[in-house]
């Protein structure tokens, strides 16, 4: 039996309440007040992968909301609107219905990529971008062309082979609800630095996000973004998108990843300053892989914060 979507709703020292945003219902959790920190979370996750920055940035001073994006967790899973365009639309319905003019966004993964995508999109509503084991889009698509005849461990396009086994139907569906969501954990563990995934509490973390991913209709939105992300490249929506996101990024960026992310590879990340034209900070973390901010919460809080509150308060 498929969990209830409301299970995601994990009580903890944070509201959880629904948004109305760019036609969609929006499951939030936040904690805090001050200037808004908007986190939106990446692939096979939810809300829940920011439990540790939520405490972190409330107790720093900021209104920290995580977000179950479009399709995932408690939030809306409609037929359609999984590709950039609408998602930065979600995202920037959302600060508005939050009450705010801007937001910080801070994602992981491929929420870090809709963090560049509505500083490009949406400038006006946008403070600062902090990308967390992420790229900008163009950065990413320029290193899986230029990096494509490389060996591991420097083919982005290998790093990002479930990109593309998403692609075929139904498949990747069963693929990732099968036995409970047991292919959420192998990724997990495959993708994760050496030490996270040996300490005790691990495959209870990982069982949240099995359960999350076997919700009704998640996995399938879930992959959308992937097919969406692949397919839009030899149609022309693919060619006006890479347009748009010619645009300068002028607002600070930080740059936080793992040196042993296998998926977002180091150079990939770099290639991303090209597309920030303001204040710029890439920090890479020893021994960490594509969860800095579950494997490392503790210096994954202290430079979020830092960066921050240097953002907001300028010298």
């Amino acid at each position: 039996m498929r969990p209830d979507p409301s299970t995601v709703r994990i009580d903890g020292p944070w509201r959880h309440r629904d948004v109305h945003a760019n036609g969609i219902r929006l499951h939030v959790t936040e904690a805090g007040e001050g200037p808004l920190v908007l986190l939106l979370h990446g692939f096979c996750e939810f809300w829940w992968t920011w439990r540790h920055q939520l405490t972190a940035l409330a107790d720093a001073g900021f209104r920290a909301v995580a977000v179950d994006l479009r399709g995932y967790g408690d939030s809306d899973k409609p037929p359609r609107g999984y590709d950039a365009w609408t998602l930065a639309g979600d995202v920037g319905g959302l600060i508005k219905a939050l009450g705010a003019p801007k937001a910080h966004l801070v994602g992981h993964a491929w929420g870090g990529l809709l963090a560049w995508t509505v500083a490009a999109l949406h400038p006006r509503l946008v403070l600062s971008v902090g990308s967390v084991s992420a790229a900008h889009p163009l950065a990413l698509r320029r290193e899986i062309r230029r990096t494509a005849l490389h060996r591991k461990p420097t083919n982005q396009a290998r790093a990002l082979g479930h990109v593309f086994r998403a692609q075929l139907p139904l498949a990747p569906e069963r693929w990732l609800t099968r036995d409970g969501g047991a292919t959420v954990e192998s990724l997990m563990r495959h993708w994760s630095g050496p030490e996270w995934t040996v300490q005790p509490g691990f495959t209870e973390v990982a069982a949240r996000y099995r359960s999350a991913m076997t919700v009704r209709g998640a996995a399938h939105s879930a992959l959308e973004y992937y097919r969406w992300a692949v397919r839009a490249q030899l149609r022309g929506e693919g060619r006006r998108f890479g347009e748009a996101m010619q645009r300068e990024i002028t607002v600070p960026v930080l740059q936080l990843s793992g040196a042993a992310d296998p998926c977002v590879l180091p150079g990939t990340v770099r290639a991303s300053a090209n597309w920030a034209h303001g204040r710029i900070e890439t920090k890479l973390l020893d021994g960490i892989g594509h969860y800095p901010h579950q494997e490392a919460p503790a210096v994954t809080n202290r430079t979020l914060t830092d960066f921050l509150t240097t953002t907001e308060n300028p010298t």
